[in-house]
């Protein structure tokens, strides 16, 4: 049983912060088991960050109980997990509650980019350029994958299918595939604001960088798009390359998971594990998975505790560029958050507006996700229920102190 403290707040230094807050547990809590969820649209990510991993069979994915997504057919997933070499498979599943998933042909997708020019490109990874596009008259992003690229065949499909089937406000919708002869390409939902490395790292001198209250929100809706994973796909997904390139910001910066190309599907009955080929981006990856390449749900969950301290610190999961000691963020924080040195983990672009009980508490947070035992890390259910209690505390506060200011002076008094 997991319990995060949030009543008091020590300092570094002799002065101790206190407050109302109540306790917020974080316990562990039974996996449930319903329906599944989402997708890929990245931007800036760097070209080489993953391993390729040998050609398999996409595993299909057991009939959700409830609420049930729109499964794929039958015989259209056979059809992909057959397909050798280029994938060269349409079909038209059911419309789903959010957006029709359709096969596009290349021509009606080139037609929708206007024959992806360089003003319509939005960002290149190791599996692709993007592109800005319209079909049917809504704003989409269509990925052209490499062929020869990181993301193959097996890849291809398993993003499909996994992404077809779910649906979640955290999770970005799939609108549809092509696979043309060779040529293989993704369509998503559009995110105006663009991947969150891009609001966190590097900032060039005219970019303001986002707030505190902004950080915990898009916080708290990256967990509850990865416990949709986890919690309401039977069996459960990992997702396996969760990272900060991979959380795409909409309107208000409302995040959604992406990319699934890696993802797995989790143990089921007495299995504690699956057992794969180590994949990944450096610097994200559980130390038991890098080891022996078992794979659990709880290996997402130390991901988001390095993309919780990128948020926080500003810092990238891995910069070769810093001195030895402090190129791998989650080796160089946990000491600090041990020695309760919070303010040194704060990013200095914040300007120091933020609380240093939020702090605290989500730096607390962070540090159970990034245990290097496995089974001693929090579920990610617990993770999001943390991060929503800070997150909904500091507006109850704040929205408090707003109402006394307000009463200091009204109409007509003195001041």
């Amino acid at each position: 049983t997991f319990f995060l403290r949030l009543s008091s707040v020590p300092t570094s230094g002799s002065q101790t912060l206190r407050t109302s807050l109540p306790p917020s547990p974080l316990h562990s809590a039974p996996r449930d088991a319903m329906g599944c969820c989402t997708s890929s649209q990245k931007k800036g990510a760097a070209a080489g960050d993953r391993r390729k991993e040998p050609a398999e069979k996409p595993s299909q994915i057991a009939p959700a109980a409830s609420p049930s997504p729109t499964p794929l057919p039958s015989a259209e997933i056979s059809r992909l997990e057959a397909s050798q070499g280029a994938v060269r498979t349409k079909f038209i599943s059911s419309p789903g509650p959010h957006t029709n998933r359709l096969s596009f042909t290349y021509e009606e997708l080139n037609a929708a980019t206007l024959g992806f020019p360089r003003d319509h490109f939005l960002g290149e990874g190791g599996f692709g350029k993007v592109y800005k596009g319209v079909l049917d008259g809504n704003e989409v992003a269509i990925k052209i994958l490499n062929p020869n690229g990181l993301q193959g065949n097996r890849e291809f499909c398993t993003e499909v299918m996994v992404l077809s089937r779910m649906h979640h406000p955290n999770l970005v919708k799939l609108v549809g595939f092509c696979a043309d002869d060779d040529q293989r390409l993704l369509v998503y939902e559009y995110m105006p604001l663009g991947s969150l490395e891009t609001h966190i790292f590097d900032l060039p001198p005219d970019k303001k960088p986002i707030d505190w209250n902004t950080r915990i929100k898009i916080l708290v809706g990256a967990a509850q798009g990865l416990k949709h994973l986890h919690v309401n796909c039977n069996p459960p997904i990992i997702n396996r390359d969760v990272k900060c390139a991979n959380i795409l910001l909409g309107e208000e910066y409302h995040p959604k998971l992406a990319d699934f190309g890696l993802a797995k599907l989790g143990p089921t009955g007495d299995d504690t594990h699956v057992s794969t080929r180590v994949m990944g981006t450096p610097g994200y990856c559980a130390p038991e998975y890098l080891e022996s390449g078992q794979l659990t749900i709880k290996s997402d969950v130390y991901s988001f505790g390095v993309v919780i301290l990128e948020v926080i610190t500003g810092r990238k999961a891995l910069d070769q560029s810093r001195i030895k000691a402090e190129r791998s963020l989650a080796e160089w924080a946990t000491p600090l958050i041990n020695r309760r040195d919070f303010a040194m983990l704060a990013d200095p672009a914040l300007g120091n507006q933020y609380s240093m009980t939020s702090l605290y508490q989500v730096l607390s947070v962070a540090r159970m996700c990034l245990n290097k035992t496995a089974s001693q890390r929090p579920q990610i259910t617990d993770v999001a229920a943390a991060l929503a209690h800070i997150s909904k505390s500091r507006r109850t506060r704040r929205l408090a102190h707003q109402q006394s200011a307000a009463q200091v002076h009204q109409p007509g008094e003195d001041i």
